[in-house]
């Protein structure tokens, strides 16, 4: 494939040959999408996705040698600049937050519809999250249990009622001006932007310029990574 190739450009990382036939079938048939490369593993992944110049990379988390949240891990400590999306066979599976964690930019079923997949795809690659905020916050209060305490000393964690005053003070959030902390917050409770401008009294244009100002002060790559770092400060309280 050339590298002027039009369209978003797609990498395919799944142990299944049949899989990723489907997959290619349903994205080359898309006038602004092209499949530029296929892994059978996540070491074969990691090794071809920065000479293939994907923008997005579907990544399956069950596979050989090396699994899909590890070769995330990789792709992004390399400044690898796809944007990867976890794919997973059952819904809240215990390895997407780890994933996302990892890097990933959000988590997709594999029995998505086509028009499920083709719409997370140019999400991502817009710098949107692949998850909805609802989603987001149901997966990470499943595993609300993985994320380290915010507090170092090893306390308590805090109550709800507590959460956000704990965060406040939080060394990771000291960038933020005191609205961009309220803005993380409330979109790491699961609120769209338009519910976050209604409870900040906000124009919702003003709310998408908070959150590309935390994205950029906190070197966050999306919506999902602000929502685990509201986790993770105690800015929101665990559920």
């Amino acid at each position: 494939m050339a590298e002027d190739a039009p369209g978003i450009r797609l990498f395919l990382a799944d142990d299944q040959q049949l899989v990723r036939a489907g997959f290619r079938m349903v994205l080359d048939a898309q006038p602004d999408m092209v499949v530029v490369g296929e892994a059978g593993d996540g070491q074969q992944a990691v090794e071809q996705v920065p000479a293939a110049g994907a923008d997005v990379v579907l990544m399956d988390i069950r596979m050989p040698r090396l699994d899909g949240v590890e070769a995330t891990r990789r792709l992004v400590a390399a400044g690898v600049p796809a944007k990867v999306v976890v794919l997973t066979t059952f819904d809240l599976d215990e390895y997407a937050y780890a994933a996302l964690r990892a890097g990933a930019s959000g988590f997709l079923l594999k029995d998505a519809g086509p028009a499920e997949l083709l719409a997370a795809i140019r999400a991502v690659h817009d710098g949107e999250a692949v998850i909805a905020p609802s989603t987001t916050r149901r997966l990470l209060a499943r595993f609300a249990h993985r994320l380290p305490e915010a507090d170092e000393g090893g306390g308590q964690e805090p109550s709800d009622g507590a959460a956000g005053a704990a965060g406040a003070g939080h060394p990771r959030l000291a960038p933020l001006t005191l609205r961009e902390r309220e803005v993380l917050e409330a979109v790491g409770r699961g609120l769209t932007n338009g519910e976050i401008a209604a409870e900040l009294y906000l124009a919702e244009a003003t709310v998408k310029t908070h959150i590309g100002r935390v994205l950029h002060k906190l070197a966050l790559r999306d919506r999902v990574q602000m929502v685990i770092i509201a986790y993770e400060t105690g800015l929101v309280g665990r559920v």
